[in-house]
């Protein structure tokens, strides 16, 4: 039952949390307003909740997850870049996997394989304008990732107010909009 609606394969030890917050009548009022939903897979592994133990980033040994960017996908993605529209990511699942699969020119391959990236710092995304979240655990490479998108300034900002308005953390949580 700990599982996303849309949801078909995989070997993943948790669902990908941003996205339990959609359901089949939610996805189809986004359908209904003109945005394209393009699938992607990641099998979240035990890693992902693993918090990060050395000081020096450098060191931390990221855990890999096997994922998959399907043709259609990758064929989807790029258009909407083309076209100036924007790719909003739904997880770090979602944002890992696109990161995965991208080329050196900034064009989303269709591509199938296991991914080690770890998100951190001054990281230059490639393919995601936007990204749907929840609030992570302190010290995780997920609170790390978003950092790096959003700024850590604003990300930790964020979660003071969160924590202050007493929203729910981590997978039955509520989730944020980082754009």
């Amino acid at each position: 039952r700990y599982q996303t609606v849309y949801a078909k394969e995989g070997e993943s030890v948790a669902a990908p949390t941003a996205g339990l917050h959609f359901t089949n009548e939610l996805l189809e009022k986004i359908r209904e307003k003109g945005v394209i939903i393009a699938e992607v897979f990641l099998d979240v592994g035990l890693g992902t909740f693993r918090p990060v133990q050395v000081e020096n980033l450098l060191d931390h040994k990221m855990h890999s997850e096997k994922y998959r960017v399907p043709e259609e996908t990758a064929k989807i993605v790029n258009e909407a870049k083309e076209k100036g529209n924007r790719v909003i990511a739904v997880g770090t699942t979602s944002v890992r996997t696109l990161e995965s699969a991208v080329d050196e020119s900034g064009k989303l391959m269709a591509a199938e394989g296991n991914t080690n990236i770890f998100i951190y710092g001054d990281y230059k995304f490639k393919i995601a304008d936007a990204i749907i979240t929840n609030f992570h655990l302190p010290k995780s490479t997920l609170i790390m990732l978003i950092s790096a998108f959003g700024g850590k300034e604003f990300v930790f900002d964020a979660y003071k107010k969160a924590v202050k308005e007493k929203y729910r953390f981590y997978s039955f949580g509520d989730s944020m909009f980082i754009y």
